[in-house]
């Protein structure tokens, strides 16, 4: 990498901490090279022969564009500040125009109330003090500017929180304007499954939600599963586009998160799919190992018919590596094959017995699979989950829909390091499970072949671990014994890709696909892949994004034959690189509204059955709520 020299303007900051701008990339992509970046906290300058005059210039079109026109002052304002700025570029700026830019830019500043008028006059300010030679001197030359090439982002913290960057200020601002089938057409564009996700995602969004700063963040995905709910309701079906069928066709394996999106946005740009499914229903892992009360399944199979709407044809009971190899698909006329299988195996604890074949101990996603599908698969009052996680949380809720009356949960951390969600482990306590913390299984105990309790030892923290995690660290000699008439692991998940590649060169030693982090592509050029298989186990919408994504460079391999990033794509890992999210920034204003709560059926009454616990908003609530919401979009340019 070139050295370079930095001027820098501004505060950019990463969850408080000063940025350090020198590790950020100075090569843009192989045959680009960043000259400056320009955005919401201010200016850096890495190539002193950038044109800063010109990069305002564009800066201040893009603040022009993306001004949503409410606040008098921003609409007119930064039409203002566009214009004389392209006279200036023009060659026909005055010395007084400066002046006048500094006034508008600082009206807009202090009147607007979202933060496109709020934070990008900061950047142009700070060029208009720091290079005010070079604005003198294109006033007084009068000679036209030479345009330069730049590269434009509008993010959120919300939205650069999300794995598959969903545009949430604007979907959000769609359902203040009563325009739900507006909102799904935005969330569409980046998520393929608004019902789905908008009951279970796990809300990283809303831990940057910059309206927490204040009192509480957006109720964002309530409001995603409104839309959704809206849409159902009405028995309404989302539009198709309007594109010409491509040849050739592309095979998917798994009809979970990845696949399904996968062959979404194939859909969506006119190429057909068949999908290969082990199971005789979609969803993978979130069909079989997300509880109805969570995720009903009718809402996973509803968004499945809108992929096969789009061409897809799914083929259920199909198990790759078994029933069809990868190179019999591809005789079938498949020219390229997408892989998103999931992580359909559990983790081992590594505690003596867990081999051993007694009855009454089963995994948690063996348990949910077969609850799923129909059966009670343990038997007894009593029953103890291990583990801490989501999967965790759904056993022992599921356990007491099932008829456990006795139901445990051990964990080896305290509640403060749990991964689950905090609003699964809230319900799992008023549903009347007992955690218990600081305790670890080291045996399985069995009389005549059946589980009839474990031992276990106390742990206390010790320092973190690679996760940021305090380490538990065991105390000797505190072993003691839980009597229990059934247990269940549900620690982990682990992949089975191993089962369907031929080539063990695409298997990490982690029984992960080997694919390349940024097009998806394996070592084959035609097998791409995606989602649990390539990441280990991870969230549901980032499973999505890896779809969404996924596609994309399918899409370009057969078009062109090479898959290349685009510059979009590079724009987000710098964005990501500097923070869009400040927790420890002053509070915009002081405010006492409170985050939408969905209403909940009472936990007496949602034990007894499978029927979903959580409802959604009515039109009243998610109006109110997306009220709430500060607009905090922030433009980033870079020069290259």
């Amino acid at each position: 990498m070139k050295e370079v020299s930095f001027s820098t303007w501004g505060t950019w900051t990463q969850a408080g901490t000063p940025v350090n701008l020198k590790t950020l990339p100075v090569q843009f992509s192989p045959d680009l090279e960043v000259k400056a970046f320009m955005g919401w906290d201010g200016v850096f300058v890495c190539d002193a022969d950038v044109d800063m005059v010109d990069m305002v210039r564009a800066y201040a079109e893009r603040m022009k564009l993306e001004s949503c026109g409410q606040c008098f002052p921003c609409r007119m304002g930064s039409e203002e500040v566009h214009s004389v700025l392209e006279r200036i570029c023009e060659g026909s700026g005055r010395e007084s125009d400066l002046a006048r830019l500094e006034f508008l830019l600082h009206q807009i500043k202090d009147t607007a109330k979202c933060d496109i008028g709020q934070t990008a006059p900061r950047p142009i300010l700070d060029a208009l003090k720091n290079y005010r030679e070079s604005f003198l001197k294109a006033v007084q030359e009068k000679k036209p500017l030479a345009r330069g090439e730049y590269v434009f982002k509008v993010t959120a913290p919300c939205t650069n929180a999300c794995p598959s960057h969903l545009d949430i200020p604007n979907y959000v601002e769609k359902i203040r304007f009563g325009r739900w089938d507006e909102c799904l057409e935005v969330v569409r564009r980046d998520c393929p499954m608004p019902g789905t996700i908008g009951r279970v995602c796990v809300r990283p969004c809303e831990y940057n939600c910059r309206r927490g700063l204040v009192d509480e963040p957006i109720a964002i995905r309530a409001l995603k599963r409104y839309a959704a709910d809206e849409e159902l309701h009405r028995g309404v079906l989302p539009p198709l586009p309007d594109v010409q069928q491509k040849e050739p066709k592309v095979a998917v394996i798994g009809a979970g998160p990845a696949g399904l999106s996968c062959a979404y946005y194939l859909g969506m740009n006119g190429y057909r799919s068949t999908i290969f499914e082990a199971m005789d229903e979609p969803g993978g892992m979130a069909a079989v190992g997300i509880p109805d009360y969570r995720l009903p399944r009718d809402v996973l199979r509803r968004e499945a018919s809108i992929v096969e709407r789009l061409g897809c044809e799914i083929r259920y009971g199909v198990n790759v590596g078994q029933d069809i190899t990868i190179e019999q698909i591809m005789k079938e006329g498949h020219a390229a094959v997408f892989v998103g299988v999931g992580a359909p195996e559990s983790s081992k604890m590594r505690c003596e017995g867990e081999d051993a074949g007694y009855q009454c101990f089963m995994t948690g996603i063996e348990l949910l699979r077969q609850v799923a599908q129909g059966t009670r698969p343990l038997a007894g009052s009593k029953i103890t989950v291990i583990g801490g996680g989501n999967v965790a949380m759904d056993c022992v809720r599921t356990a007491l829909r099932i008829g456990f009356e006795d139901v445990n949960l051990i964990y080896r951390r305290t509640e403060a390091e749990m991964p689950a969600d905090p609003v699964e482990i809230e319900e799992a306590k008023e549903e009347g499970v007992k955690f218990h913390y600081l305790v670890q299984p080291v045996k399985i105990l069995a009389d005549k072949g059946r589980v009839s309790g474990i031992e276990c030892v106390r742990m206390e923290l010790g320092e973190p671990d690679k996760s940021g995690r305090r380490r538990p660290v065991t105390v000797e000699g505190s072993n003691f014994v839980i009597e229990t008439e059934a247990v269940v692991p549900a620690i982990g998940q682990t992949c089975v890709v191993d089962c369907v590649l031929p080539d063990e060169s695409d298997i990490s030693d982690w029984k992960t696909m080997n694919v390349d982090e940024k097009t998806f592509q394996s070592s084959k050029s035609e097998i791409f892949g995606g989602g649990d298989c390539v990441t280990g186990p991870a969230t549901l919408i980032a499973a999505l994004n890896a779809g969404k994504k996924a596609a994309r460079y399918i899409m370009q391999s057969l078009e062109g034959g090479a898959c290349s990033v685009t510059n979009q794509e590079r724009i987000e890992e710098m964005i990501s690189k500097l923070g869009v999210f400040d927790w420890k920034e002053p509070k915009p204003f002081s405010a006492q509204t409170h985050k939408l709560k969905p209403e909940t059926l009472e936990p007496e009454v949602r034990i007894k059955s499978f029927d979903e616990v959580e409802s959604g908003p009515s039109p009243a609530e998610a109006l109110k709520e997306a009220n709430r919401c500060l607009r905090c979009y922030r433009i980033a340019m870079v020069a290259v």
